[in-house]
C-alpha cells in the first residue's frame, strides 16, 4: 500500500490577497495587456462542443455559474478563470479535490462525483499514469507514451468537463528531474494549443526537485516559470522531501526534519520567482506521507503553514494582505488524514488537497464487491445458479465491473467534498438523475 506526506503548495501574494495579481493592477502578471473580454485572454477558448459541434445543451451551454465568478466556465479551466477559482476557494474557505486518474473510467467517476456534489474539481496526471494511460504496450523511450497519454486524458477531459457542466483544473502531478523530458513533452504541447486557441492545454504542472540542493531546485524553477507563465501555465515547485513511496518514487527512508518545510527555504523561493511571474505555487511539506498508515505512524504539523504565513507577512510588512495569509496552500497527500487535520489546513489557506490511495482503494473495492456479489456468475461463460444453460455474458462484461468501480469511487469522493467543505459550490442544485439508461431486462447491465 501506498503512502503520502502533506505538501503545502503555496499560491504566494505580493501585495494583496488575490495570490496571482500584482500591486495596481486586477489583472495577473501574465495576463496584463488583454483584455479579460479579448477572445484571446488565456482561458477563453470556445470549448470542446463547439469546435467539435457536439450537443452542448443546459449545464453544458452555460457561460458561467451562480455561485462563482464570472469568468470560471464548465470544462477545463485555465488562466485567469483557474486564478479566480483558486482564489474563490480561499476567500470562502474551501478546498478542492485533487484526484490522480489513469483512466477514462476513472476521469468519468471524478466528473460525475462533483457534479453530484455541485463543486469544481482537479483532475492531475503523474508520469506513470499518463504511461498506463496510454497503453503498457507502447514504448516509452524519451517519455513518448507518457506524454502521448497524458495529452489523450486531457483531450478526455475537455470533452467531457463540458457535458458534465463542471469546471475542472486540468494538471499534472509530482515530477523528478529524471522525468522532465515528460513535462516538457506536455508544455510543447500546450503552448501549440495555446498558438490555436489563446489558452494552453493543460491549467498547471507539478515540478520536483525536492531531492535536489535547494538553489539547483529554484533555478530550474525559474527557468520554467520564464516559459510556462508566458501561455498561462501556472507551475507547481516543491520545498521538502514526500515521504513513503508514490508512483515509483520511494521516500519511505527519508529523515524525518526532511519532512517539514521551514519558513525560510519558502520565502526564499517566493524571492526568486515573484520577479519572474506570480503565477507558481510552491509545495511545502508539513509531515504526511502517501499513503494510508495506522493512527499514530504519520505526524501531520499544520500549524507549519501558519507560521509560515506569519513570517511572509511580515516580511512583506505594509504590503502584506489584510488576513495576513499572503499564500495559499495546497495539502498533498490527503488520503487517509484525519478531518481534523484537513479542516485546520484549511483555516490556514490550504485550497487544494491530493487524494490518490483512497481512490485506489475505493476504485479497487468497487471491483471486488461486485466479484464477491455475483460470484457464481463470472466462473464460466455459461450456465448459473439459476440454469446449466443461462449465458453469464450481461455479468462478465467489463462495463459491469468498472461500473461498479466507478460507483464506490463516487460514494469516497463524496466524503472528500464533505471533508473539504467542497459542496454547493457552483450554485445549480441537484444533478439531473439519468433515466434513459438501459436495464438488464433489455439488454443493459445489472449495475
Amino acid at each position: 500500500m501506498k503512502l503520502a506526506i502533506a505538501i503545502a503548495t503555496v499560491f504566494v501574494a505580493r501585495s494583496t490577497a488575490n495570490a496571482f495579481i500584482t500591486p495596481g493592477s486586477s489583472v495577473p502578471v501574465a495576463f496584463q495587456s488583454r483584455e479579460a473580454t479579448s477572445p484571446s485572454c488565456f482561458g477563453m477558448s470556445k470549448g470542446m462542443a463547439d469546435d467539435l459541434g457536439t450537443p452542448c445543451e443546459d449545464e453544458c451551454a452555460m457561460d458561467s455559474y451562480p455561485n462563482l465568478p464570472d469568468s470560471v466556465h464548465p470544462g477545463v479551466v485555465t488562466g485567469q478563470a483557474m486564478v479566480d477559482l483558486l482564489n474563490h476557494a480561499k476567500e470562502n474557505g474551501y478546498a478542492i479535490p485533487a484526484v490522480n486518474c489513469v483512466s477514462s473510467s476513472g476521469i468519468n467517476a471524478c466528473l460525475e462525483a462533483a457534479r453530484k456534489n455541485d463543486a469544481p474539481i482537479i483532475i492531475q496526471f503523474s508520469s506513470g499514469g499518463s504511461q498506463f494511460y496510454a497503453g503498457k504496450g507502447l514504448d516509452n523511450n524519451n517519455f513518448k507514451a507518457a506524454i502521448a497519454g497524458a495529452i489523450s486524458g486531457a483531450f478526455h477531459v475537455r470533452t467531457l468537463a463540458e457535458q458534465y457542466g463542471i469546471p475542472v483544473i486540468l494538471h499534472t502531478d509530482h515530477c523528478a528531474k529524471k522525468l522532465l523530458p515528460w513535462v516538457d513533452g506536455l508544455v510543447k504541447a500546450s503552448e501549440r494549443y495555446f498558438e490555436k486557441y489563446g489558452e494552453p492545454l493543460f491549467s498547471s504542472h507539478m515540478i520536483d526537485l525536492s531531492e535536489e540542493p535547494l538553489e539547483e531546485n529554484i533555478e530550474i524553477c525559474k527557468d520554467y516559470l520564464a516559459r510556462m507563465s508566458k501561455v498561462g501555465l501556472l507551475l507547481e515547485m516543491e520545498l521538502g522531501i514526500t515521504g513513503g513511496e508514490e508512483d515509483g518514487v520511494d521516500n519511505t527512508d527519508t529523515p524525518l526534519e526532511d519532512l517539514y518545510s521551514k519558513p525560510e527555504e519558502i520565502y526564499e523561493v517566493y524571492k526568486a520567482l515573484q520577479p519572474i511571474s506570480p503565477l507558481y505555487t510552491i509545495a511545502a511539506a508539513f509531515g504526511n506521507v502517501h499513503g494510508v498508515y495506522s493512527p499514530g505512524n504519520v505526524q501531520l504539523e499544520p500549524k507549519i503553514l501558519t507560521r509560515a504565513q506569519d513570517y511572509i507577512a511580515e516580511k512583506l510588512g505594509d504590503d502584506a494582505p489584510e488576513d495576513k495569509k499572503p499564500v495559499s496552500f495546497v495539502f498533498h497527500g490527503g488520503s487517509g488524514s484525519d478531518i481534523k487535520d484537513i479542516r485546520e489546513a484549511i483555516g490556514y489557506g490550504v485550497i487544494k488537497m491530493n487524494i490518490d490511495t483512497d481512490t485506489q482503494w475505493s476504485y479497487w473495492e468497487g471491483v471486488k464487491d461486485f466479484e464477491a456479489k455475483y460470484h457464481d456468475y463470472l466462473q464460466t461463460q455459461i450456465g448459473n445458479p439459476e440454469g446449466d444453460d443461462k449465458p453469464n455474458k450481461k455479468y462478465y462484461d467489463p462495463r459491469e465491473c468498472l461500473r461498479s468501480a466507478e460507483l464506490t469511487t463516487i460514494k469516497r469522493l463524496e466524503q472528500s467534498f464533505g471533508d473539504l467543505n467542497c459542496q454547493g459550490i457552483l450554485g445549480l442544485g441537484e444533478d439531473i438523475s439519468v433515466d434513459n439508461i438501459l436495464g438488464p431486462r433489455r439488454g443493459g447491465l445489472p449495475v
